[in-house]
């Protein structure tokens, strides 16, 4: 295989990171901050991926059991941003298990996240890329010459590591590496934020006749107002939007035209929620303004492994010789019934392996956030944000130590990818 020789020496990178979003910011300060020149790219103008282009600006869950069992990168982030914002932390001294979780996710200003993440990240002096995407992975002797399509064109680069952090485990793909996407898979959701009405004033039965009328005639899905595709549950109203619709994909979204098929049918569900709600009374005033600008997705792609997270590994805690980061959140798959979540026994704290992160039959590719190698029971849990953090930091420090070993990421010492980790406030698995 030939080296990258053809490709100018400014365009050399020692890691670069594939999708700014939840994970992939994280994953790049750490690349950054241990001393390798590092690249991040992504498809939007602004990081953060879920949490700001998404709409779910609400992070968890970092700690268990009245514990933090996630910090590092991930948790200066978003501890930051909220003080940043004048917004406060939850009272983690009372969580009492899984109990109320969504209680112990942090919420944050997304606006205020972006700018701070970026703030980080220049400083840690990462190269960003926004408005890029990738076209091509070719592997060569010393690493990956990628290709990628910018505003200009169509321009290589050479890097020595590569970080998948699309969520859909594009890189992973486009390099040649086994992807799956399970199908049926979990709906998305579109976010909005709906405001000007007060729902104690609102005749809830009224509602449900009405929603009920509006399905029949086929105006109406009962996944616009809520997570149940069988019944009326006004979730939207409740939520004020957010977090509150499903989207079901007619086909696994991971490619440009499913993924597109996917924001066509989100805004048609929100445009039918506001068309139908404004005609019901107490809401003649209602007012709908954008928290998101994509579908948050919820499943489309994980990676194979060379170990895959099972839905008994997570809920039983087991414990791995290589686990680089813990895990926290109930079993969380939606589907046509809405969700109902499986909580862990006391005391479970869910692990992830190296292993888990890095693709089948690749020297220098590491994989974070949602689409680790896990099936669907381990993923529903494992795809959180906080999560996704973690295993960002850890896939970043593994790297790291590849490049100062220069040996394949499998190879890796772990007992130095941890103290690497430590070194930057991670929290080790136990």
């Amino acid at each position: 295989m030939p080296l990258a020789q053809e490709i100018p020496m400014d365009r050399h990178f020692d890691i670069t990171v594939i999708g700014g979003g939840t994970a992939g910011i994280v994953a790049a300060i750490q690349a950054a901050r241990a001393g390798n020149k590092t690249l991040l790219v992504e498809k939007n103008g602004l990081p953060g991926g879920t949490m700001t282009a998404g709409g779910i600006a609400f992070p968890g869950l970092f700690f268990a059991w009245k514990k933090q069992i996630i910090a590092g990168i991930g948790w200066e982030l978003v501890s930051g941003a909220a003080a940043e914002s004048g917004l406060p932390l939850p009272e983690f001294e009372k969580q009492n298990g899984m109990e109320n979780h969504p209680a112990y996710q942090v919420r944050l200003n997304p606006l205020i996240y972006a700018a701070y993440c970026e703030e980080k990240m220049v400083s840690a002096v990462v190269h960003l890329l926004y408005h890029t995407m990738l076209a091509e992975i070719q592997t060569v002797t010393d690493g990956l010459d990628v290709t990628l399509c910018t505003k200009e064109g169509l321009q290589k680069i050479h890097t020595r590591r590569l970080i998948d952090c699309t969520g859909d485990a594009s890189a992973v793909a486009l390099a040649g590496c086994e992807v799956i996407h399970p199908f049926p898979c979990q709906p998305a959701t579109y976010s909005c934020t709906l405001s000007n009405y007060d729902c104690d004033t609102l005749d809830w039965e009224m509602l449900r006749q009405a929603a009920d009328k509006a399905v029949a005639d086929g105006e109406l899905r009962y996944t616009d107002l809520g997570w149940n595709i069988h019944a009326f549950s006004g979730q939207i109203l409740r939520a004020h939007g957010n977090n509150a619709n499903h989207i079901f994909p007619e086909t696994p979204p991971h490619t440009a035209q499913e993924r597109s098929d996917l924001e066509l049918a989100g805004r048609s569900s929100l445009l039918r929620a506001w068309r139908f709600l404004r005609r019901q009374p107490g809401l003649e005033r209602l007012e709908i303004s954008p928290s998101a600008f994509e579908c948050g997705i919820r499943e489309s792609s994980v990676i194979k492994g060379e170990y895959t997270i099972t839905g008994e590994d997570y809920v039983s805690g087991k414990k791995f010789p290589d686990a680089l980061c813990n895990a926290f959140y109930p079993i969380d798959l939606h589907g046509e019934d809405g969700v109902t979540p499986l909580q862990l026994h006391p005391g479970t704290v869910p692990q992830v392996p190296l292993r888990a992160l890095l693709p089948a039959g690749s020297d220098f590719i590491a994989a974070a956030g949602r689409c680790i190698s896990s099936d669907r029971k381990a993923n529903s849990a494992l795809r959180v944000q906080a999560t996704c953090m973690a295993t960002a930091q850890a896939a970043a420090a593994a790297a790291c130590v590849s490049l100062r070993h220069a040996i394949p990421l499998k190879q890796v010492p772990i007992a130095e990818v941890r103290e690497l980790l430590e070194q930057h406030g991670a929290i080790l698995p136990q």
